[in-house]
C-alpha cells in the first residue's frame, strides 16, 4: 500500500458507517484487503464480486418486478445504497432505465411521494426556513456542488401542483445530469423549495410530508427565492443553478430576474426549446425545405411553447428572416383559441405572438386558418391532436411535422401509432415521452423521442467544464445544431429525428463542447480556452467504475 493509499484509507469512514455512504460504497465488491483495511470483515458476504456481475444480480430483480412504478422503486433504493453500482446499470442500460428513472414513471413517484419515501435525498428548503436559508444550504455536507436543480412542485410534468412530491424531479434531472452527461453525483444537489400546495388532496392526506398550507404568492414568494439564489451564490458559488417545473406565472419572471445576474437557466423554458429546435433541423433533413419557410402552430402557450417560439424565431433571424416575419411563423393555441390581438387580457409573455388575425375558437379551426407546415403539441391535453387533425396536417403537407411533447405518456396529444397510421405513415413524429415503435404496410417506425434529456445534460456538462459564469440563448441554439448534426442516416430511414439513447453520453459530450466554444467566443468562460474543447468536456465526465482503496 503506497502512502496516497494510506492516506485515502484514513480518510474514509470505517465498518457500517462506510457500508451506509452511498458515494462510497461498493458493497461486496469490496476486495479482501480492503475490508481488512476498512473494518468490514464480518459485514459482507464472503464471495467478491466484480460490478459486472453485481450489475446482473440487480437486472434479475429489475425484471421481475411487476410494475414500473416497483421498477422505479427498486432502482431509487439502489441509488440510496451504491450510487456506482446505480449508474452503472442505468448507463448499461440507458434506453430501458431512461423511462422508469424519469419520464413518464417518475410523475408516478411524484404523486405518491409521501407514500413512497424511504430515506430523503437533497434539500428541502421551506418557506418556514425564511431568514435562514444559508444556514440549510451549509448543512448539505459535500461543498463542491456544481448543479442543482430546484423545483417549488407547483407544475410537474402535465400533472400539475405536487407540492413536495415534486421533489422527485430535481432527483431524476440530476441522474441524468450523471448518467447521460458523466456530471459527477458527489457535485449534484436536488433542492425542493416548500412554499405550500394548492392540492386539495395532498393537505388532506395523513401523509403528505409538504406545508399544511396554501402557496405562499406575490412579494414573499419572490423575497424567499431571492434569499435561496443569494445563498446559493455564498454557498456553492461554482454551481449551476437550474430552475424545474416552476408555473408560468413564476417560470418567465424568474428567469428573467437571474439569467443575467447568475449561472441560470430554465429547462422548460429553454431546454425544451433547443430539443425542438433540434428536431425541426432534423425534420427538414426529410422535407427538403429550409427553416425560415415553415409555419409552426403550437397548442399550448405556457412557458413551454413561448420558449420554444422563441428559439425558433432566434433561428429564422440567423437564416435572415426579419424579427417580424419569424414571429407570423410561429402562432399559438391556447385553451381561448388562437392568439390573436384583438384579445383581451393575455398574459404578457404571450403578446409577442399575438397576430393580426381573426378570432379562431379551437385547434381545428386555427389549423384550417395558419395551414402549418408543424404542428407542436405542449398543451398537457391528452388526444387534443385527433384523427381530423393529423388528416388535415397530411392533406396540408406532403410530409407533416407532429410533435406531441407533453409529458408524461397519458397527456401526449396523440401517440406514435395514431400520428402514422392516421398520416398513412407521412408524418414526422416526435413525442416528450417514449412509444413502442409502430408497423404500419410492412414498415417499421421507431419514432424520436424529443426529451430534453438530449440537451439539459451536455449543457450542463459544457457550462460546468468551462466554468462559464452564465448561461445563454446562443448556447441552447448551438446546442439544437449540434444535436441535429449527430442523427444518422440510418436514424432517419426509421424515421427517427434525434439519436439512438445509447449514444446519449457521445451526443453529451459533444454538445458540452459546443456550449464551452459559446462561451469562449463570449467571453463567458472561466477557464483558458484549450485546444480542444471535445477532449477538455469529455476529460471532465465521470464514469461509473468503482474507486481502488487498498
Amino acid at each position: 500500500m503506497t502512502d496516497t493509499d494510506t492516506k485515502n484509507i484514513e480518510a474514509l469512514p470505517r465498518g457500517e458507517a462506510l457500508l451506509h455512504d452511498p458515494l462510497l460504497n461498493k458493497g461486496t465488491a469490496f476486495t479482501l484487503a480492503e475490508r481488512r483495511a476498512l473494518g468490514l470483515e464480518g459485514l459482507l458476504p464472503p464471495h467478491i464480486h466484480r460490478l459486472e456481475e453485481q450489475v446482473a444480480r440487480v437486472m434479475d430483480n429489475y425484471r421481475n418486478k411487476q410494475t414500473d412504478l416497483e421498477r422505479y422503486i427498486h432502482l431509487v433504493s439502489l441509488q440510496d445504497r451504491n450510487e456506482t453500482l446505480f449508474y452503472r446499470v442505468v448507463v448499461d442500460h440507458i434506453e430501458e432505465m431512461m423511462p422508469i428513472i424519469y419520464t413518464p414513471t417518475v410523475g408516478q413517484a411524484c404523486q405518491q411521494w409521501g407514500h413512497l419515501f424511504r430515506r430523503p435525498r437533497g434539500l428541502y428548503v421551506s418557506w418556514e426556513d425564511r431568514g435562514r436559508v444559508e444556514a440549510v444550504l451549509r448543512n448539505w455536507r459535500l461543498p463542491d456542488v456544481r448543479v442543482i436543480v430546484v423545483t417549488d412542485g407547483e407544475r410537474i410534468l402535465g400533472l400539475g401542483d405536487q407540492g413536495v412530491g415534486g421533489m422527485g424531479i430535481p432527483v431524476g434531472k440530476l441522474s441524468l445530469y450523471t448518467a447521460c452527461a458523466g456530471i459527477d453525483p458527489s457535485r449534484t444537489l436536488p433542492v425542493m423549495l416548500d412554499v405550500g400546495t394548492e392540492n386539495e388532496g395532498y393537505l388532506r392526506d395523513p401523509l403528505y410530508m409538504g406545508l399544511r398550507q396554501k402557496r405562499i404568492r406575490g412579494a414573499p414568494y419572490d423575497a424567499f427565492v431571492a434569499e435561496f439564489v443569494e445563498a446559493v451564490k455564498r454557498v456553492f458559488p461554482r454551481a449551476l443553478l437550474q430552475f424545474e417545473d416552476f408555473g408560468n406565472q413564476n417560470a418567465f419572471r424568474l428567469l428573467e430576474q437571474w439569467r443575467e445576474r447568475v449561472c441560470t437557466f430554465n429547462d422548460d423554458i429553454q431546454g425544451t426549446a433547443a430539443v425542438t429546435l433540434a428536431g425541426l433541423y432534423t425534420a427538414l433533413r426529410l422535407t427538403g425545405k429550409s427553416l425560415r419557410e415553415q409555419r409552426v402552430l403550437f397548442l399550448g402557450a405556457g412557458e413551454a411553447g413561448i420558449g420554444i417560439g422563441d428559439l425558433i424565431v432566434s433561428a429564422m433571424v440567423d437564416e435572415g428572416a426579419t424579427l417580424e416575419e419569424a414571429r407570423r411563423n410561429c402562432c399559438f393555441v391556447d385553451s381561448h383559441g388562437l392568439v390573436v390581438k384583438s384579445r383581451t387580457g393575455l398574459a404578457e409573455h404571450k403578446l409577442r405572438f399575438a397576430h393580426d388575425l381573426p378570432p379562431a375558437p379551437g385547434f381545428q379551426a386555427a389549423l384550417e386558418a395558419i395551414r402549418p407546415t408543424a404542428i407542436v403539441g405542449v398543451s398537457t391535453v391528452p388526444r387534443s391532436f385527433d384523427q381530423r387533425v393529423i388528416e388535415t396536417m397530411s392533406r396540408m403537407n406532403e410530409r407533416p411535422i407532429v410533435f406531441a411533447l407533453s409529458n408524461p405518456t397519458s397527456k401526449s396529444e396523440c401517440t406514435a401509432e395514431e400520428a402514422y397510421r392516421w398520416s398513412g405513415g407521412k408524418a414526422i413524429f416526435a413525442s416528450g415521452s417514449p412509444f413502442p415503435p409502430c408497423h404500419l404496410d410492412g414498415k417499421t417506425f421507431v419514432s424520436g423521442q424529443g426529451n430534453n434529456s438530449y440537451i439539459f445534460p451536455g449543457v450542463g456538462l459544457g457550462v460546468v467544464a468551462c466554468q462559464a459564469r452564465l448561461v445563454t440563448d446562443r448556447m441552447f441554439a448551438a446546442a439544437a445544431r449540434t444535436l441535429a448534426s449527430l442523427v444518422l442516416p440510418s436514424d432517419l430511414e426509421l424515421g427517427r429525428i434525434y439519436p439512438s439513447l445509447t449514444r446519449i453520453r457521445e451526443v453529451s459530450a459533444h454538445i458540452g463542447a459546443a456550449v464551452a466554444e459559446v462561451a469562449f467566443q463570449d467571453g463567458l468562460a472561466g477557464v483558458p480556452r484549450p485546444a480542444d474543447p471535445l477532449a477538455m468536456v469529455q476529460a471532465e465526465m465521470w464514469h461509473p467504475a468503482y474507486r481502488t482503496y487498498a
